[in-house]
């Protein structure tokens, strides 16, 4: 089973009821975890015990994460006070259709499940049809409102041993190469550094005339639109890994990559702020669904050898070039080299 959250946007007439809400389930969840720190020890309470304009259903999901929000701070020593709204349904008590979204809330003192406009997308209604549903979370960002529904989307086995390893970079983000032969280049670095440098030369901008809010949501907009780049790469390479028959994807492990990792000066903070971590993690999760296992490899020397002779070689811009005769560009290279390395400790990569 693979663990996995649809986020669908919806559209209350009466945003201000939500708002309410969400700020009443808080407020329970503060003031039963206050309650228990203050006795040492998690009351047995249930919604009879409990003075709050919330329905039951949403009353009881609250005491239960009160519960385990009190486990945690024994843990960490501390108690965590929430101050975010937020409105948790459970799966018992939700419905998502093409274009709607049911929950229950609170109308007129009184209990009512209703109904709100929603944008599911196709894949979010594919995933929801045949995924196990968990709990709903109502959230509210930038005057926008969304759904997001945690799921355990089934995995289907694949079988055969074709193997794809894949070699992440800045001027490419990313080459895959199978054991087949098949060789393909994912993004267009060139152009990600274009657009990443236009948002830094703005923030800089709006840094000299003090406009901090404006700074924020402008980092904000980078973050979703690199997310979206990471998106698109990540499903191109699995749909060419579905299509050549691939088993195991291979990735670099990425621990110490911005220390070990070499690069121009003027590419130095491009490679701080890269997303690598977070591509990784949606091929992993887009692979996973389809049964295709990822693992990582360790990157020592994979753009330094030679596929065809072994030996190790220092390259010069973006050709390898050995002195057995062997030449390629350096990440389908390094791409080769990750496929065929051994798996870093034996273990496969959390998605």
């Amino acid at each position: 089973m693979q663990s996995l959250t649809v986020k669908i946007r919806i559209f209350p007439s009466c945003p201000d009821d939500l708002r309410r809400l969400g700020k009443e389930y808080i407020r329970v969840v503060n003031q039963l975890t206050e309650h228990a720190q203050q006795i040492g020890k998690f009351p047995k309470v249930t919604t009879k015990d409990i003075v709050c304009s919330l329905p039951s259903a949403v009353c009881n999901q609250a005491i239960r994460d009160a519960r385990s929000v009190f486990s945690r701070s024994k843990k960490l020593g501390v108690r965590p006070i929430l101050k975010k709204p937020v409105y948790f349904v459970n799966n018992q008590n939700y419905t998502v259709t093409d274009n709607t979204v049911s929950f229950p809330i609170i109308v007129d003192g009184k209990t009512k499940k209703t109904t709100f406009l929603a944008t599911p997308t196709n894949r979010d209604m594919k995933l929801l049809a045949k995924a196990k549903h968990g709990l709903m979370r109502i959230v509210e960002k930038s005057g926008k409102w969304y759904a997001q529904i945690s799921l355990e989307a089934p995995t289907t086995e694949s079988n055969g041993e074709c193997m794809m390893g894949i070699d992440l970079g800045l001027k490419v983000p990313a080459v895959a190469v199978t054991s087949t032969g098949k060789t393909r280049f994912f993004g267009n670095g060139r152009m990600i550094k274009y657009v990443r440098r236009k948002y830094q030369s703005r923030r800089r901008k709006l840094g000299e005339l003090k406009k901090l809010t404006a700074i924020r949501k402008l980092g904000n907009k980078e973050s979703r639109w690199m997310r979206d780049q990471n998106h698109k790469i990540s499903r191109q390479i699995v749909n060419t890994a579905i299509q050549e028959g691939v088993s195991v994807i291979k990735l670099e492990r990425l621990e110490n990559i911005r220390k070990t990792a070499r690069t121009s000066r003027k590419n130095a903070n491009n490679l701080h702020s890269w997303t690598f971590y977070q591509l990784q993690q949606f091929i992993a999760y887009k692979a996973n669904l389809v049964g295709i296992r990822v693992v990582e490899v360790d990157p020592a020397y994979t753009s330094q050898t030679c596929p065809a002779c072994g030996r190790n070689n220092k390259v010069k811009d973006r050709r390898y070039e050995c002195s057995c005769g062997f030449n390629a560009h350096r990440d389908r290279v390094g791409a080769i080299n990750i496929m065929r390395q051994p798996v870093a400790d034996g273990n496969s990569l959390p998605a």
